[in-house]
């Protein structure tokens, strides 16, 4: 008869061997997935290392899921077929033959559309957003569209919730859709008040058990909103009062647009696909792409990206855009943790002689992620980027300008977070004028930032760069 210490020796010896073969096999489905080594090796020797902490984070932070897909081919290209249905003449535009490969590898791998004759109205203040958000709303006489990755239950997401609510009482289609990670400190209250007033609410990627989840590493960081199918808006300003209020140091500085036209199209093709995600209906008819004017002569693609397919579109499309720049390419964002190659891209430009110029905030929000940007700037500065920090407030647009032609604007950060793990949003403009507007917009903010100076960052203390390069290290976390 085996005595108690003999059977938990047999326990322990049984576990044991299964959690090694357990290990090796996810080291094995890591090799075999073929991803990048500088990904690969790292999480062989966390698992190999500290296997029980290892295995968790790999299940939360580490799996590759852009095999699976959250949206079949069928319903997902019919959905996409609908804007494609009502366009006319108006959109047979010519790309000029620099910026066709932008274009098309847009068209090719995030099946976007080249939409003409847009009229779009540019955001730098929340305040002025907001109130012609709220304006388009009132003004709704079919539906509503909202998705965002913060709807905060403040006043300015009260004022927007009241709106929306008194829409709905008026049998007006309103549905919203929000991130479920981005709204935790959010109570069920708020969006449980929105559907007893009859809008359609769904969160997306709901996470039930967070620290069993892989789920919670992806997230939807999408700021939509489109009304009646002819107004839009798309940019980096989430639903909460910081974007009016601003924060303990300053303003909050960001970009956003309103679009009327063509464009609109492209932002409601991506709301029913994400839509039909959450809620596994598929909203279909005219009435959702209604007829439209031709309003300018700008051309506009609503490009998307997320961890769920073969391609990182909007990774690709900023390293493209990068490489083809000839004279300057301007950039402000709120994190700077680029990817190998997009780091390298913007080297690359620097040494050729383009005017690269990053603009970031002084002070982030986030005081991991501001210590890991900074490791990334020395290979910048040495090959010749101009580098801008925001003095007046926390700097929270994504706007990349470049070529007086092409520009950049929507929820996308420079961080390995918004390329390789969440859901987000683009719009790429092809335009002289508003190019030209949109520099101007740069320049102007430039008169508010501390330009660095190369040889003080170079002699900043050794305990400074050792935690950069430390924090460095959790750049895909961040």
């Amino acid at each position: 008869m085996l005595s108690l210490i003999h059977i938990e020796y047999i326990m322990g010896t049984i576990f044991l061997l299964l959690y090694f073969v357990t290990t090796l096999g996810l080291i094995l489905v890591i090799i075999t997935e073929n991803r990048n080594p500088l990904k690969t090796i790292p999480w062989v020797v966390v698992l190999l290392l500290a296997p029980g902490l290892g295995l968790l984070l790999y299940l939360i932070f580490g799996q590759d899921n852009r095999k699976q897909r959250v949206i079949s081919r069928r319903t997902y290209k019919r959905i996409m077929k609908q804007p494609a249905r009502s366009q006319g003449v108006q959109d047979t535009c010519v790309i000029p033959a620099a910026y066709l490969p932008l274009a098309t590898l847009l068209g090719n791998s995030g099946h976007s559309p080249l939409l003409y004759g847009s009229r779009i109205k540019v955001y730098t203040k929340g305040i002025d957003k907001f109130h012609d958000l709220l304006e388009a709303i009132q003004e709704a006489k079919h539906h509503i569209h909202i998705e965002y990755y913060i709807f905060n239950d403040d006043e300015i997401g009260r004022k927007i919730q009241g709106a929306l609510i008194r829409k709905a009482k008026e049998e007006i289609e309103v549905r919203v859709i929000y991130d479920d990670v981005g709204c935790w400190n959010v109570k069920s209250r708020f969006f449980k008040e929105m559907k007893q007033a009859g809008i359609e609410v769904y969160p997306f990627l709901k996470v039930v058990f967070p620290i069993f989840s892989s789920k919670v590493n992806y997230r939807n960081h999408r700021k939509v909103a489109i009304i009646d199918g002819r107004i839009g808006f798309i940019g980096g300003m989430n639903i909460a009062d910081r974007y009016v209020k601003g924060v303990s140091w300053g303003e909050w500085r960001d970009t956003h647009f309103r679009v009327e036209g063509k464009g609109v199209q492209g932002l409601q093709s991506i709301f029913l696909i994400d839509w039909y995600v959450v809620s596994k209906t598929r909203l279909k008819g005219e009435i959702y792409y209604p007829t439209v004017p031709v309003l300018s002569d700008t051309i506009t693609q609503i490009a998307t990206s997320g961890p769920i397919g073969p391609w990182r579109t909007l990774l690709q499309a900023t390293i493209q855009l990068i490489a083809n720049a000839k004279k300057y390419i301007y950039i402000q964002t709120p994190y700077f943790l680029p990817t190998e190659g997009l780091n390298q891209a913007l080297q690359i430009a620097a040494l050729s002689g383009v005017d690269v110029r990053l603009m970031l905030p002084k002070h982030s929000d986030t005081m991991a992620a501001n210590i890991a940007s900074h490791s990334f700037i020395d290979d910048l500065v040495k090959a010749g980027a101009k580098i801008y920090f925001y003095r007046l407030g926390f700097l929270h647009s994504k706007l990349i300008v470049c070529d007086d032609y092409i520009t950049s604007v929507g929820s996308a950060n420079m961080d390995f977070r918004s390329f390789e793990h969440n859901f987000e949003i683009n719009a790429f403009t092809y335009h002289r004028e508003f190019a030209l507007r949109l520099k101007g917009v740069f320049l102007e903010d430039m008169r508010h930032c501390e330009q660095l100076n190369p040889t003080q960052w170079f002699k900043r203390p050794i305990k400074q760069r050792v935690s950069e390069s430390f924090m460095r290290l959790f750049s895909p976390l961040l």
